[in-house]
């Protein structure tokens, strides 16, 4: 029995992982909870603690196998185009402590769940070595995207050490059961889909034009690459994208879903919005050849698999 902790257990990545390991045979898993109230799961164990204090990140990774990092601070474009530093202090001092904590306690694997938001714009997916310093960060992003950056290196710096196995998982934007669908702090999918099943009036409203593009992946193809790398990883540090592989413009999007609802809606486009007009898809090339993850869920599947979610949890 491998003993895995999951930080930020009652979010979203979170969750999804916990709830996933606490039904394989071979790991007892440990979640932690601060504000949200803890899971309730037979199998899984669940830790209060607040992880920007150095002593509650000590005692939780004390003892575990496998660490994975999924608690973060996030929200949505409004509120982060409001408060560009509301995400980053708390999300830098958590990275630190975590993975400091790990390296001490010899901790055998530590997974950091990254993003893509340091990838340029581009109308081709984009490999792991496409990040380029030099080139421009979208200005929404720049906080979060050097913030994401530095503990990808914090992970390869620990790893050269020569005591820990890390992974950094440049993942694109993840959707499904548990995603925040509340309209201020949710991302596009979790927004759209809310917007969708309670509109009233026959119009769904989507800020700006619409017509940036996401790489959109399901959380279970997610979850299945993090248990593919946990069981396969050889090298001391990775680098992995983890997307779709392909994208879909925003107002697409919400057509996809407005035709998965069954509803007949019409789109408003609301140009008083701030929107991040940024093109973005992955190229998982070494996520297939290293470990054999390619995404199974297709985006129609996944959006009827969350449409079906959304209507019985939903409140």
């Amino acid at each position: 029995m491998r003993k895995v902790l999951i930080t930020g257990a009652t979010g979203f990545i979170g969750r999804n992982l916990a709830e996933y390991f606490a039904c394989q045979p071979n790991f007892e898993v440990y979640g932690t909870y601060f504000s949200s109230p803890p899971l309730d799961h037979p199998n899984i164990r669940m830790l209060h603690a607040n992880l920007t204090e150095k002593m509650d990140v000590l005692r939780v990774v004390e003892g575990k196998d496998i660490v994975i990092q999924a608690a973060a601070i996030t929200s949505g474009i409004k509120h982060v185009s409001q408060n560009p530093h509301s995400i980053i202090a708390d999300n830098a001092i958590m990275n630190s402590l975590i993975l400091s904590s790990c390296y001490d306690h010899h901790i055998s694997h530590v997974l950091f769940p990254s993003c893509t938001v340091m990838y340029h714009s581009s109308n081709k997916p984009l490999k792991e070595t496409d990040f380029d310093a030099n080139k421009e960060i979208y200005p929404n992003y720049f906080g979060g995207a050097w913030n994401k950056i530095y503990f990808e290196k914090m992970c390869e710096f620990y790893a050269s050490l020569g005591r820990n196995k890390y992974t950094a998982i440049r993942h694109s934007n993840i959707y499904g059961p548990y995603d925040k669908y509340d309209l201020e702090k949710s991302h596009v999918f979790g927004a759209t889909i809310t917007k969708v099943m309670t509109a009233t009036n026959g119009k769904v409203s989507v800020w700006g034009i619409g017509d940036e593009e996401r790489d959109l992946l399901h959380i279970s193809d997610l979850v299945r690459f993090v248990e593919l790398v946990v069981l396969k990883q050889e090298k001391p540090f990775e680098l992995y994208n983890v997307g779709y592989g392909r994208s879909i413009s925003i107002k697409n999007l919400v057509r996809e879903i407005i035709k998965c609802s069954g509803k007949e809606l019409e789109i408003e486009h609301d140009l008083s919005k701030p929107s991040n007009k940024t093109t973005v898809s992955l190229d998982c090339l070494k996520a297939k050849r290293d470990l054999g993850w390619q995404p199974k869920m297709s985006l129609e599947k996944g959006i009827r698999h969350t449409l079906k979610w959304y209507e019985k949890h939903a409140k």
